[in-house]
């Protein structure tokens, strides 16, 4: 494991008990400094006085804002080559949040980062900046696996044209994602995670704290995009998970149950699976979940059925399944206020309407958010009883001057 490069978080629970004293004590003082300097000698605060009061105050409220954060991480899988890809997305993710807060990242990845990598990142960061080596337990072929059986699979999906049908690598990825990034070590500490990926865009300001969103609500699982699978890489999956669903049905949220989450995925109970899924190169999500007895049982009965090498399972249905089986639609957040663009696919909020004009610069028009054809979003939305809006968290920014 590379040694991690951090930034000073000693005594963070003292910080939060003592910091907002010490504000306070701090703007009083300058109170009192201005008042003997200032109002005793003019009479009146000066323009100039007044704004650096404010900034003062806008300085400290930032930094109890970033003492109070979360505990919670943004994490990366990533190679070398991806440093450019990177630093894009950090670089709106920083401006568009992180700047207030300071989240820390941790980025993995099956091989040693090299040095410009960790420069390239760590410089950009506004908070901590951890890189760990996955080992082999993680990525790499269990014990189980035919390998020449996993080859036959991956040339049959070639001569098919499926994206990644040939892609060893991605596959090893996709079982990473589903099972074991969320057991690294290097998140042991961690309550919760946001996932980043390279050349993804974040299209809109985020004025709030979705970690503290998530843990206020108790949710589990957040997303911004949902789409249907590709069939053909995926061919035994359900029949998979209705096994599970026998052998394990006190860890299924009951389907007659109105916090049953089996509409979204299924048409007739569980019978057939169409293809529904939460797009997880974006998610923000609860580390103690995936790290229940639950999900891990689901985890290990799909790992054991071994279609992660001889089909080719995605994380996306992986993580979606399981939160549809055994979270209750309480614990799902749509995040429809942050925009978010992977190619070829946008996610963009247009309503209210000052959202896109103000906080984005994102068109709503290319969306994919209202495609039934395409999105799993409308019949999320369906199912639950609910609205785009009632999901927004931004809050409008007061103007000067001028009407609405």
């Amino acid at each position: 494991m590379i040694a991690p490069r951090q930034k000073n978080t000693s005594g963070r629970q003292l910080k939060r008990l003592v910091l907002p004293l010490l504000a306070i004590g701090l703007i009083m003082w300058c109170f009192n400094t201005f008042s003997r300097n200032r109002i005793f000698k003019t009479k009146e605060f000066t323009y100039q006085d007044i704004q650096r009061l404010s900034t003062l105050i806008a300085k400290q409220q930032q930094q109890l804002q970033q003492e109070q954060r979360e505990n919670a991480v943004f994490v990366v899988l990533a190679r070398n080559g991806d440093r450019i890809g990177i630093r894009n997305a950090m670089r709106q993710l920083e401006d568009r949040f992180n700047k207030k807060y300071n989240y820390p990242y941790v980025f993995l990845n099956d091989e040693p980062f090299d040095k410009d990598f960790i420069e390239y990142t760590s410089g950009l960061a506004s908070g901590e900046t951890h890189y760990g080596l996955i080992d082999e337990s993680m990525w790499g072929y269990p014990d189980w696996i035919d390998q020449e059986k996993a080859r036959q699979g991956r040339e049959a999906m070639e001569e098919e044209d499926i994206p990644y049908g040939d892609s060893e690598s991605y596959r090893h990825m996709c079982r990473f994602q589903s099972g074991f990034f969320f057991r690294h070590p290097l998140l042991d500490q961690y309550d919760y995670y946001w996932r980043v990926e390279p050349d993804v865009e974040f299209t809109c300001d985020v004025d709030y704290d979705p970690f503290k969103h998530m843990r206020e609500n108790d949710l589990k699982y957040g997303f911004t995009i949902s789409l249907r699978e590709y069939e053909l890489t995926i061919s035994t999956l359900w029949e998979t998970t209705k096994d599970f669903v026998k052998k394990h049905s006190d860890y299924i949220i009951p389907y007659n149950s109105s916090d049953s989450f089996i509409g979204w995925l299924s048409d007739d109970y569980g019978e057939t699976y169409n293809l529904c899924h939460f797009w997880s190169n974006f998610e923000i999500g609860s580390l103690n979940w995936l790290r229940s007895k639950e999900y891990l049982a689901f985890f290990n009965h799909l790992d054991k059925a071994g279609g992660f090498f001889y089909e080719r399972w995605g994380d996306a249905p992986v993580h979606s399944i399981a939160a549809a089986l055994l979270l209750k639609q309480s614990e799902v957040h749509f995040f429809y206020d942050i925009g978010y663009y992977h190619d070829p696919i946008l996610h963009c909020p247009s309503k209210p309407s000052w959202l896109p004009k103000e906080k984005c610069n994102c068109d709503p028009e290319n969306s994919m958010d209202d495609d039934r054809a395409f999105s799993c979003t409308a019949k999320y939305l369906d199912l639950i009883g609910r609205q785009k809006t009632d999901f927004l968290i931004t809050k409008r920014s007061p103007k000067r001057g001028g009407a609405y």
